[in-house]
C-alpha cells in the first residue's frame, strides 16, 4: 500500500513511551510473521497496537525501519550470548562455538524466521529495502559478531585464522543445510538428537581447521 511506503518526518515532543513502543513491536511482529513484509499494513499494525499511524512513524522512519527493528529484536532475544560476544572466553573457542552454534541453530529453526525467509525470497525483486534490512540485522550482524570473537581467539593464540569474517561465515553456514531447507519447504524438521549431532560435528570440523597447532 502506498501509504505504508511514505513516512512523514519524525516529530519532536514528549519522550517515547516504553509501553506504547512494546505494543507497536508486538503488533508489527504479529503482522509481519502472519502476512510477510509486502502484505503487512502499517494501518493494521497501528490499529492493533492502539496508536495512530503517525505515532508509529514518530518511532520508525518507514515501514522498512519498523521491519528492521522487529528483525533486530528477534535476533537480540534468541542470540543474546552472541550479541554479547565480548563476554565469550577467547581462550576456549570450542566451548564458545558450541554455545554460539546452539543459539544460531535455534534462530535458524524458528518458524517466524523461516517464514520471513520464505516471504522475502518471493518478494526480493520488488522489496530491496526490506531484504537489505533482513540481511543487515540477521546474517551480516551475526557474521560480524562471530568474526569479532574469532579475531580475539586468534590474538590469544587459541585459533589461527587469517580471514575471520570468512571463517565466521563458514561456521554459521554449516547450520543452513538440509534441516534449514526442510524448514523452508515446511517439511519434517530434524529432531533434537539430529541437531545436537550437527552442532558437535560443526564445532569439531571448525576446530580441526582452525585450532592452533600444539
Amino acid at each position: 500500500m502506498i501509504e505504508d511506503k511514505v513516512a512523514p518526518p519524525p516529530r519532536r515532543g514528549r519522550p517515547r513511551d516504553p509501553e506504547r513502543l512494546r505494543r507497536i513491536m508486538e503488533a508489527a511482529r504479529s503482522h509481519f510473521d502472519a502476512q510477510g513484509f509486502e502484505r503487512a499494513s502499517v494501518d493494521a499494525i497501528a490499529t492493533e497496537a492502539g496508536v495512530s499511524k503517525m505515532t508509529i512513524y514518530s518511532h520508525f522512519a518507514s515501514k522498512e525501519g519498523l521491519f528492521e527493528a522487529v528483525i533486530r529484536d528477534r535476533t537480540d532475544r534468541v542470540m543474546g550470548g552472541l550479541a554479547g560476544v565480548e563476554a565469550l572466553d577467547p581462550e576456549q573457542p570450542g566451548k564458545a562455538l558450541l554455545a554460539i552454534g546452539a543459539q544460531f541453530l535455534t534462530l535458524a529453526r524458528e518458524e517466524d524466521a523461516l517464514g520471513q525467509f520464505r516471504s522475502l525470497y518471493g518478494a526480493a525483486a520488488t522489496q530491496h529495502e526490506a531484504c537489505l534490512a533482513f540481511y543487515r540485522q540477521g546474517a551480516d550482524r551475526l557474521i560480524s559478531d562471530l568474526a569479532a570473537y574469532l579475531r580475539r581467539a586468534d590474538a590469544q593464540g587459541a585459533l589461527h585464522i587469517r580471514h575471520p569474517r570468512q571463517a565466521a561465515d563458514l561456521f554459521l553456514s554449516m547450520f543452513l543445510g538440509d534441516g534449514h531447507i526442510r524448514g523452508l519447504l515446511m517439511l519434517d524438521m530434524p529432531d533434537t538428537r539430529e541437531n545436537k549431532a550437527l552442532l558437535k560435528e560443526a564445532v569439531r570440523m571448525f576446530m580441526a581447521a582452525y585450532a592452533k597447532a600444539p
